[in-house]
């Protein structure tokens, strides 16, 4: 490309710079027009640019309100009535703190979150890493295989265990009816989801929750009573997902952002608004049901069915909730929108996983084959479950794979906050000392709770074991051991520090790395693509006009 183009007057964009990639050099413009669906940004500053930045976070709230939240706020308000209600509101605003950096380390560098971990780590380390983040995509698809079966036994009355194999099916008919109007789809899940909210938020008149005792467990932690550690653990595994912090960096990178100091932070600061709007109707969701069930299984009128219910509550035995509102239709709808909820938030996991895996090992599958391993292997452990312990033990198995997303989020939250926190990858937009002191602070907490849960909950397992001196002997050192291995996990991403420079590029600069760091990919980064990024585009849901139309 000629030298007069090298840096143009026209809006670039960053992409990485590796020694394959011989068309788009340090000095070369990286962009100039691209034939795809993007969403594009007006340059001038206004308020109506905030429409075309509507999409990413609304996506990534439906992780928050997807079966495995309905499962835990249930059983959390069945068995501890208000108590944990402060989780949510830690989760919600951590989460509201934490997806604002994986937008912002998007926008910012061009790349998302797993192909900065590409770049930065070694082989081994990107590759434990993607395995980790192959597991939390499969663990968040646990709950919806299992939430959807459950929906599909209330209203046809089909066997759970045939209802899991169903679901492999359904949503591959949902991708693949996408291409027919994906936004008439995705204004269906919402209407059914706002639906199930609603009647939650009616039946808290119904059930007349103490108000007091409501505030106190929202502004008063703690944790009281033989498995709350766990149940707490639970809703924050299934409010803070680690496979979220890679799809939220990904989908905003489908946006054509002006390439400036003021087009950036616009972008960011748009993306935080959004985020906000959609986490707080989560939110509400969350606590409606953890008051509502609280309320209605802690009452003393309740009949000696719903005692029964209240003991066991999974939700396949929810409805009955919902009886004061909608009567004997309260199953029914309350299926319809445990069904969409379960369906829509497979979709975006698909998505999820496809970046995950585009990011770490620089390969993408098309939807339907991706989604069908995925399923796959949520699939197995499904089955094997609810054919041998029915719809209880499937209950069980989503509060556990609840339990190992919280488990894993270290592990994608420690390298969002190592990047964000970096000058040499985020420039004048990386966090400032407050976000990085909360940040942290929210990654310590939720790492001292894992571990304490993890060595209270081992020693109660191997005091009650049964087993001979000697195995307990051995059954703790590799117990231990494992534990430790975490810790040194978590403390190694924690202290390693970045090696990798990927500054922002702007407009008319031409400047793409600081003088003496080390620019690169980590071996196979020259295919990271374009800003807007054409790889990304091709997987995003929702299509917007651009906000030059609003105008």
């Amino acid at each position: 490309m000629s030298g007069s183009r090298q840096c143009s007057s026209q809006p670039q964009f960053m992409t990485s710079v590796g020694q394959n990639n011989r068309s788009n050099g340090p000095g070369t413009p990286l962009i100039d027009s691209v034939d795809v669906d993007q969403i594009v940004i007006s340059e001038k500053n206004s308020w109506k640019n905030l429409f075309s930045y509507i999409g990413p976070g609304f996506l990534v709230s439906i992780a928050y309100i997807d079966p495995g939240n309905f499962e835990t706020d249930l059983q959390a308000g069945a068995l501890y009535k208000y108590q944990l209600l402060w989780i949510i509101l830690i989760a919600s605003c951590a989460a509201l703190v934490i997806q604002s950096l994986a937008a912002s380390l998007g926008v910012v560098t061009g790349k998302h979150l797993a192909e900065h971990c590409r770049a930065e780590y070694p082989k081994v380390t990107n590759f434990i890493l993607w395995i980790l983040a192959e597991l939390a995509v499969v663990a968040c698809d646990i709950p919806e295989v299992i939430g959807t079966a459950f929906a599909l036994n209330m209203l046809f009355k089909i066997p759970i265990w045939c209802g899991v194999l169903i679901t492999g099916f359904s949503t591959l008919m949902l991708l693949f009816l996408q291409q027919y109007g994906v936004r008439k789809l995705e204004f269906l899940i919402a209407f059914l989801v706002f639906l199930i909210a609603t009647c939650f938020l009616v039946e808290l008149g119904y059930s007349k929750p103490n108000s007091s005792e409501v505030m106190r467990g929202l502004f008063v932690p703690e944790i009281k009573g033989n498995g709350a550690t766990g149940s707490a653990i639970s809703l924050l595994g299934a409010m803070v997902m680690p496979h979220n912090l890679f799809l939220h960096s990904a989908l905003v990178l489908s946006r054509k952002v002006p390439r400036s100091v003021n087009g950036i932070k616009e972008a960011c600061r748009f993306y935080m608004i959004e985020s906000a709007f959609a986490l707080t109707v989560a939110f509400l969701i969350n606590i409606s049901i953890i008051s509502v069930s609280g309320a209605v299984c802690n009452s003393n009128n309740l009949n000696p069915e719903d005692q029964m219910n209240c003991t066991d509550l999974d939700l396949n035995k929810a409805s009955f909730l919902l009886k004061n509102v909608l009567g004997n239709w309260s199953s029914k709808v309350f299926a319809i929108a445990l069904l969409a909820s379960g369906q829509s938030s497979t979709i975006t996991g698909t998505y999820a996983g496809q970046y995950v895996m585009q990011g770490f090992l620089d390969l993408r599958m098309t939807s339907w084959l991706r989604n069908l391993l995925t399923r796959s292997l949520a699939i197995v452990p499904s089955l094997i479950v609810s054919l041998i312990g029915g719809s209880s033990a499937a209950g069980q198995l989503i509060i556990t794979a609840s339990m190992i997303l919280s488990f894993e989020l270290p592990f994608a939250l420690v390298p969002l906050l190592k990047f964000t926190s970096s000058k040499t990858k985020m420039g004048q937009h990386v966090n400032s000392r407050f976000i990085s002191v909360l940040t942290w602070a929210i990654g310590s907490f939720i790492v001292i709770i894992n571990i304490y849960f993890l060595i209270t909950s081992f020693l109660n397992v191997l005091l009650h074991s049964g087993l001979s001196t000697v195995s307990q002997v051995f059954a703790g050192i590799f117990g231990f051991l494992g534990m430790l291995i975490y810790i040194a996990a978590i403390l190694y991403l924690v202290f390693r520090k970045n090696r990798k420079a990927t500054l922002p590029f702007f407009e008319n600069d031409c400047t793409v790395a600081v003088t003496g760091q080390n620019v690169g990919t980590g071996g196979g980064g020259s295919e990271l693509g374009h800003l807007p990024r054409e790889d990304i585009s091709s997987m995003q849901l929702p299509h917007q006009r651009p906000a030059s139309d609003l105008d």
